[in-house]
């Protein structure tokens, strides 16, 4: 995937709404009939007044955003009916500071909107605003409202009602059952003052000042202190975002593990990186629970160890090369062959036409040295310029290290970015045509992606056919709290045509030789239980060994609360035949607030 830093501040520069400017007047109070929060709410996702002017409508400030382009205020009615469908909480749009503060009585007039962070092609839910609002400041130093408990009790086990057939699988206008589904939980209270008691921390803090716990502790739980996502009929109903109304300056620096302690209180918000938020006027203490960066074991004399790492974009100007050696070094223990991804070029992003990666390669190489490592040899074929997708300028590409005392390297030419790499049999044993090569680039899959890296190792006298690969992101698909249940998944059908055009390949080498020993590995960007997965073990060529790992220690990656796959290696039948192979997915990066990158690296030990 883009890193998640990268997607974030090119979606911040979008405008939360139109703008407006709010005024504050003093008048008179607003006439009996007036319109209150629970009607502008209504019992759907949508306002049944959306679009329709609004005057006098009542309620306390329980919370005033004066930063970032959705500046504005939360008020709640004090006076609530008695239907738990109907939110008496609602967003103040201003688009400017708001004069309000907290404990305000005010009334507002103004329109009501539905706004859909991130926009519309997005599939989010929208978010109900009062818009273009004058405001009248009717006493100040109020009481706030009751805040209104998430817990494990008051969450439902049910993620998401199934969308509406009739309206392309939305669920907006189906009438909100927060005893029966969590979002339609979470709907009810939109804008509304809730709090959070003491809970587990399941994604770091990042640098938004955002954070995600669970009020379901015992979901799903990894064996570190996170929330593993396991199928996508299998949702964690229990995360929740947690951002702060205060400076980023004092926001927890939280790993997964440690706990939000004590009460956690704010208005609940919908934006588009993560759906439902608790926006924390009050934000609870931080309990560290001593997380630490894991250490494989050292492969044994007569085992091959074949990792896989995404150094996230690393190109010579950046600062992490000392820490990526380390974690080589010290948590990886010196593997034998590394497939590395999203190695940049020279100068990284700079688009001047730049496609060479030596300076990258050798300067990480370098500092593995220097952390008491091996020297590293390499192998890599450099992209065609500004067709592999990626940071623009950037040209990622897969890249072979090997420890050249433990492992060699079969060379064989002809391989470039734009020729096809083929399988031969000579001697009753399967060959590439070219090593490295690159597996069919001209293939439509491919297109605006990373092509797959095939080389031929030799270890012990066996050769070992190695695949690196970093497949299409997830970029574009809905997501999890979306308006549409189930969410579409529309960035998989590239990576299913990759999947397949891999698999080929694997049967190939097999039909040449059915023995041979063949590992896939990299970013798959996609889950062990995806059909990506289904493609690329298809005939039984390949087997996704994560999942000889407990369900607790099946994650390489942690986004938006879910401990998830997107890093695998896949082995062949004679390898994972014997019975005779070691995984480990080594947590270094992905629960920490300190990452140098967003990937957790996989290692396989076996022997040829």
């Amino acid at each position: 995937m883009p890193s998640k830093n990268t997607s974030r501040l090119a979606a911040l520069t979008v405008a939360a709404v139109c703008s407006t400017v709010s005024a504050v007047v003093l008048t008179s109070p607003a006439h009996a009939d007036a319109i209150r929060i629970h009607d502008i709410q209504g019992t759907t996702r949508t306002s049944p007044l959306a679009g329709q002017p609004v005057t006098d409508v009542a309620g306390v400030v329980t919370g005033v955003r004066t930063y970032g382009s959705s500046k504005g205020f939360w008020i709640q009615d004090t006076a609530p009916d008695d239907d738990p469908a109907t939110s008496e909480g609602v967003f103040v749009f201003t688009g400017s500071a708001p004069k309000a503060a907290v404990g305000d009585a005010v009334r507002v007039s103004g329109t009501v909107s539905e706004y859909v962070p991130g926009g519309t092609s997005s599939g989010n839910q929208s978010l109900t605003e009062i818009t273009k609002p004058v405001v009248t400041v009717v006493s100040s130093g109020n009481a706030l409202p009751a805040a209104t408990v998430i817990d494990a009790k008051s969450v439902p086990a049910a993620y998401a009602p199934p969308g509406d057939p009739a309206a392309n699988g939305s669920v907006n206008a189906l009438p909100l059952r927060p005893s029966q589904y969590a979002l339609d939980l979470y709907e009810s209270l939109e804008g509304m003052n809730v709090q959070i008691g003491s809970s587990r921390v399941v994604t770091a803090s990042d640098a938004y000042a955002e954070l995600w716990v669970t009020v379901k502790p015992h979901e799903h739980p990894t064996r570190r202190g996170g929330t593993v996502y396991g199928s996508y009929d299998s949702q964690n109903t229990g995360r929740l975002q947690v951002q702060s109304l205060g400076t980023a300056a004092g926001f927890p620096k939280a790993n997964v593990g440690d706990t939000l302690a004590g009460t956690t209180e704010g208005p609940l918000d919908y934006n588009q990186f993560g759906g439902y938020t608790l926006v924390a006027r009050g934000l609870g203490t931080l309990d560290k629970g001593g997380l630490e960066r894991e250490t494989t074991r050292k492969q044994k004399s007569g085992e091959l160890a074949v990792a896989t790492y995404n150094v996230q974009n690393l190109d010579p100007g950046d600062a992490t090369f000392d820490a990526h050696a380390a974690a080589i070094v010290n948590h990886l223990q010196s593997p034998d062959i590394v497939s590395l991804e999203e190695i940049q070029d020279n100068n990284g992003a700079k688009d001047d036409g730049t496609v060479a990666a030596d300076v990258t390669v050798n300067k990480l190489i370098d500092a593995i040295v220097a952390a008491g490592g091996p020297r590293y040899d390499w192998r890599s074929i450099d992209p065609v310029n500004d067709k592999d997708g990626g940071e623009p300028g950037g040209n990622i590409r897969q890249v072979f290290l090997y420890n050249p005392e433990r492992v060699s390297f079969t060379d064989r030419a002809g391989g470039d970015a734009t020729t096809p790499v083929g399988v031969t049999r000579t001697d009753g044993r399967a060959a590439l045509t070219a090593s490295p090569g690159r597996i069919d680039p001209a293939d439509t899959a491919w297109k605006s992606s990373r092509k797959p890296l095939a080389g031929e190792f030799v270890f012990h006298g066996r050769t070992v056919f190695v695949i690196a690969n970093h497949f299409a992101s997830k970029g574009g698909d809905q997501g999890l709290t979306a308006q549409y249940q189930p969410p579409a998944r529309s960035s998989e059908t590239q990576r299913h045509a990759q999947a397949d055009a891999v698999n080929g390949f694997v049967k190939e080498i097999l039909a040449a030789q059915n023995d041979a020993d063949v590992v896939t590995l990299g970013d798959i960007n996609d889950f062990e239980f995806s059909g990506t997965a289904q493609r690329l073990e298809d005939g039984g060529v390949l087997w996704s060994a994560i999942k000889s790992l407990p369900k607790s220690e099946r994650y390489t990656y942690d986004y938006q609360g879910n401990s998830q796959v997107l890093d695998q290696i896949l082995i062949s039948p004679s390898i994972r035949g014997d019975d005779d192979f070691a995984y480990d997915s080594v947590h270094v990066n992905s629960e920490f607030n300190d990452q140098i990158s967003d990937h957790d690296p996989q290692v396989l030990r076996f022997r040829p």
